[in-house]
């Protein structure tokens, strides 16, 4: 067995944080994910998690399609996972513990989206179960899952999704719901569909508060509170466009919130909401207008007041947006939007807070995602250039008059990304320079999640009702990696002592970096280093729900040797800035990332958090002769374990590389063979798509379930594709280096953090349907 020279390579690199430049701004395939990533969260740091909504997929999990699976890291491979009820445009967050919970979703649906077969009980025609797909009704579901890491069972209970809406559920079906965490770890659930549709109302609205209760624009609690979900009067205002509505908690506690065109400072304690100006220009940014949304980076120097930055988002009139049963109007004709606007909801001069253009992006841009990158720049990424989010229904729509694009609703995929920089002047911020086109279109339901080595992974993208592999814009399972711009620097940092958990407050903590993670002045480097935390969150919908950036404070000592030992406040003492939870902490020096460190903020309980006072650091020492770089003495093989330049490599000889590969390639071989064996064994597959057959008759880019639902079959038209193998996966020559012993999280952490992880290890939920059921 002869292995390609890249793939040789790649078994000298696996585990390393080397950089190559050439792979900076770029684009490449990273495995399959066997279900179409529609929601996405990095769950540690050996795994990101995948969820789809209920559909044929041909990779299949207890004798049914997956609409779940989990993808390692380093091998890039993924493995299914069991889900009971439909996550159809469900929601997401992390708990404080690091676990994290999936909400709502839509009812038990069949093959092309129709209504399950087996009826909930209230006269709807909403699916309870399908005896094909055997989903459950997921309106009201709460799923919880612990992350397990590569040394776990995950054929334990403990790794699996716990769902069951039977013992955990909420009190209002949710479909599209918004989530937002509080300073406590509560998290507020706003609003959303109780079954299905393009926009939340009916045409001509005849009940604005339930739109004759399809809407559901209420909120409730995660855990639950005593209290029924109450009326948000900012919900019902908004005329239907209200779904997916960003949310951002304010240190004040209260959460700013946007949609339609509109925007609130909510006390969710007492459900009043203080109006703020309405989004210039008219630009909608929630779905399925889908313009990008991000909380600007929290820094000293902005003294960690949030900023939040809308940009695209379509300017579409009102009534072009219809009903639930669609838009009146050939949506992927018109333009999305390219402008950009600021606004800080809590200005701390006593201003009144105003909206602020800023930039236009490049391009325009509906579904267009932030990635806030450890540099503290963000990352534009997927989306296209015309149209809306969603897919609509031909036979029953009159405003559709051709399907150039399938059942898409949008058109002119973008793909190359764009970086902004809040920091640059005004009219320099937005750059696509030196990045290249991927050359897969990302639309609908795609998603994007920072990964631990400062890398994107990107996937997803169906705008289609169920599976469809022959559309202009088909049902996409490749992944990509994105290496932005800093993975050009052929030095990165490797800092030690990185705490396992931060506290709001309390004493600071120190990191050291060596002298070999830089080059050049040891003064210079510690001058323009920084320590940041990050939350990538739970992304869906061109969204990232509870996303968030913050810079620690820090001083410094330079060494004698050019290690720099950084003094680093532990986190701001106001948890409403940054809410407790899973993190990943990087170390920049000169915007060139370290591998995110995973690190749990808070006491891990849902709790009003312990605060301290901030502990004082001491001043900083610098050491003029000191520089960075190998030094007499040294190795010079950092590079290799995440440190220093090219030369490192230099000092192995030729024996050492050949003798390397031939023990790669015969341990990969070994592996490739057994895991061949073990997944064939272990995971079932159902026929290829055509065993779920593409309906002749209406489809539904939503489910309003009144009888008409199903898949169009588009014309014969070529798909936005390259020429390579669509499940082919290509090794990631940029693993991250990790230096630390990671134990399995099942046995080294308690199972118990509060009331909500009391369904960890439960016993796995069958799908079978009961004889008799309640429903809703």
């Amino acid at each position: 067995m002869i292995l390609s020279p890249r793939i040789s390579v790649a078994v000298l690199l696996l585990g390393s944080s080397t950089v190559l430049a050439s792979s900076a701004g770029s684009f490449t395939q990273a495995g399959n994910t066997l279900v179409s990533a529609l929601l996405m969260f990095l769950g540690n740091e050996d795994t990101v998690y995948i969820i789809d909504k209920a559909e044929g997929n041909a990779a299949a999990v207890a004798g049914h399609p997956a609409w779940g699976s989990k993808w390692d890291i380093a091998s890039q491979q993924a493995e299914v996972m069991d889900i009971r009820s439909n996550t159809f445009c469900s929601s997401g967050m992390h708990l404080p513990n690091g676990s994290f919970i999936n909400l709502g979703g839509n009812d038990g649906i069949t093959i092309n989206g129709a209504p399950g077969s087996t009826k909930n009980t209230d006269g709807t025609g909403t699916g309870f179960w399908d005896a094909v797909y055997q989903d459950f009704d997921g309106r009201k579901s709460i799923r919880i899952l612990n992350p397990c890491r590569s040394g776990d069972d995950f054929t334990s209970p403990q790794c699996k999704w716990f769902d069951d809406s039977s013992v955990l559920a909420m009190k209002a079906p949710r479909w599209y719901a918004a989530l937002e965490p509080l300073g406590d770890g509560t998290i507020v659930i706003l609003g959303g569909f109780t079954a299905g549709g393009y926009v939340n109302r009916e045409f001509p609205v005849r009940d604005p508060i339930t739109q004759n209760t399809q809407a559901q624009s209420t909120y409730e609690y995660y855990p639950a509170k005593d209290a029924d979900p109450q009326l948000v009067q900012f919900l019902v205002d908004a005329g239907g466009l209200n779904a997916y509505a960003h949310m951002f908690l304010m240190p004040s506690g209260n959460i700013f919130v946007q949609a339609n065109r509109s925007s609130m400072i909510w006390d969710h304690t007492t459900n009043t909401q203080t109006p703020l100006p309405d989004m210039p220009n008219g630009v909608v940014r929630v779905y399925p207008a889908s313009g990008g949304a991000a909380m600007l980076p929290l820094t000293p120097a902005n003294n960690y007041n949030p900023t939040i930055i809308f940009c695209g988002g379509s300017t579409m009139a009102d009534d072009d947006y219809g009903s639930y049963s669609g838009p009146r109007v050939e949506t992927w004709k018109i333009p999305a939007s390219n402008d950009c606007q600021r606004i800080t909801p809590e200005p701390q001069d006593g201003s009144a807070p105003v909206y602020v253009a800023d930039d236009n992006m490049l391009e325009t841009r509906t579904m267009g995602q932030f990635i806030i990158l450890p540099d503290g720049t963000l990352l534009m990424i997927n989306g296209g250039l015309n149209g809306t989010a969603g897919y609509f229904n031909i036979t029953t729509d009159p405003f559709i008059k051709e399907t150039p694009f399938g059942v898409s609703l949008a058109s002119g995929p973008v793909f190359t990304p764009a970086i902004y920089n809040p920091n640059a002047p005004a009219g320099s911020r937005w750059s696509n320079k030196g990045l290249s086109p991927s050359p897969i279109p990302r639309l609908y339901h795609s998603s994007a999640i920072l990964l631990p080595d400062a890398s994107v992974l990107v996937a997803g993208s169906n705008p289609n009702p169920d599976v469809n592999l022959t559309t202009v814009f088909p049902t996409e399972y490749r992944a990509e990696i994105f290496f932005p711009p800093y993975f050009s620097a052929s030095v990165r940092p490797v800092p030690t002592g990185i705490p396992k958990t931060l506290s709001y407050g309390g004493n600071p903590f120190d990191i050291t970096i060596p002298s070999t993670s830089y080059s050049g002045s040891s003064n210079d480097a510690a001058d323009n280093t920084t320590v940041v935390v990050i939350r990538g969150g739970f992304t869906t919908h061109g969204m990232n729900m509870g996303q968030r950036f913050l810079q620690l404070n820090n001083t410094y000592t330079v060494n004698k040797g050019g290690s720099i030992t950084l003094h680093v406040s532990q986190m701001p003492p106001i948890p409403n800035i940054f809410q407790p939870g899973p993190a990943f902490l990087y170390v920049t020096i000169h915007g060139i990332p370290s591998n995110g460190s995973y690190v749990i903020v808070g006491s891990g309980n849902i709790e009003k958090q312990p605060t301290s006072p901030v502990g004082a650091l001491p001043a900083s020492v610098r050491l003029d002769s000191a520089t960075g770089g190998v030094h007499p003495g040294q190795n010079g093989t950092s590079n290799l374990d995440g440190g220093s330049g090219g030369d490192a490599k230099k000092s192995h000889n030729l024996g050492f590389i050949i003798g390397a590969i031939v023990v790669g390639i015969a341990i990969v071989a070994v592996i490739g063979v057994l895991f061949a064996v073990w997944r064939r064994r272990a995971s079932a597959c159902l026929a290829p798509s055509k065993a779920y057959p593409l309906s002749p008759t209406a489809g539904a880019g939503w489910t309003s379930h009144k009888g008409e639902s199903g898949i169009f079959v588009p014309l014969a038209q070529g798909k936005y594709n390259d020429t390579s193998d669509p499940w082919a996966s290509s090794a990631n020559l940029n693993a991250p280096y990790m230096d630390d012993n990671r134990a399995s999280s099942i046995g080294s952490r308690s199972q118990v953090f509060g009331e909500y992880e009391k369904y960890s290890g439960h016993p796995g939920q069958t799908h079978a349907v009961p004889k008799s059921h309640s429903g809703y």
